[in-house]
C-alpha cells in the first residue's frame, strides 16, 4: 500500500527540484544519484537507462531512498523510503515528461529520438516512509 504524502511533499515533488536517489550496490554499500523526478499520485517516478547501476541494483534489491529539496529554500525538503519497481519507459513517455517538466517544452524531443537500442526504464517508488522539514 502506498503511504499518501502531504501537500508539501507533493508540492516539493511536483516543482523540478534537484532529488538524489540512493541505491544498494552488491556488496551494501550506498551508490547515489541526482535524477529528475516526477508523481503519479503518491508514487514518485525517475527514468533511467537500461543497464545503469541504479537500475542493476533496484532489480537486486528494490529498498531505495531519495531526498528531494527546495534549491530556494534548502531547509525544505523531504526524505523519501520506500521499495521500487523497473518497467519499461514505453515511448521514453516518462523521459520525455521529465525532460519538459524540468527543462522547458520541447526539451523531450532528445529522449523522443534516441536510437531505439537505448531502452529507457522508470523506477517507480513506492512510498513506505516519508522524513524531513516538509513532512511535517
Amino acid at each position: 500500500m502506498t503511504l499518501v504524502l502531504n501537500d508539501t511533499v507533493r508540492k516539493l515533488l511536483d516543482a523540478p527540484h534537484p532529488a538524489v536517489l540512493a541505491t544498494l550496490n552488491p556488496d551494501g554499500s550506498p551508490q547515489s544519484s541526482v535524477v529528475w523526478v516526477t508523481r503519479d499520485g503518491d508514487e514518485i517516478l525517475i527514468s533511467t537507462v537500461r543497464g545503469r547501476r541504479k537500475e542493476r541494483n533496484v532489480v537486486r534489491d528494490a529498498r531505495i531512498g531519495l531526498t528531494v529539496f527546495d534549491l530556494a529554500n534548502t531547509d525544505l525538503y523531504a526524505e523519501i523510503r520506500g521499495t521500487a519497481t523497473i518497467t519499461e519507459d514505453t515511448g521514453r513517455a516518462v523521459a520525455v515528461r521529465l525532460a519538459e517538466e524540468y527543462e522547458g517544452p520541447g526539451a523531450g524531443a532528445e529522449y523522443a529520438n534516441a536510437p531505439a537500442e537505448d531502452v529507457r526504464v522508470v523506477i517507480r517508488l513506492t512510498p513506505a516512509k516519508v522524513l524531513g522539514s516538509a513532512a511535517r
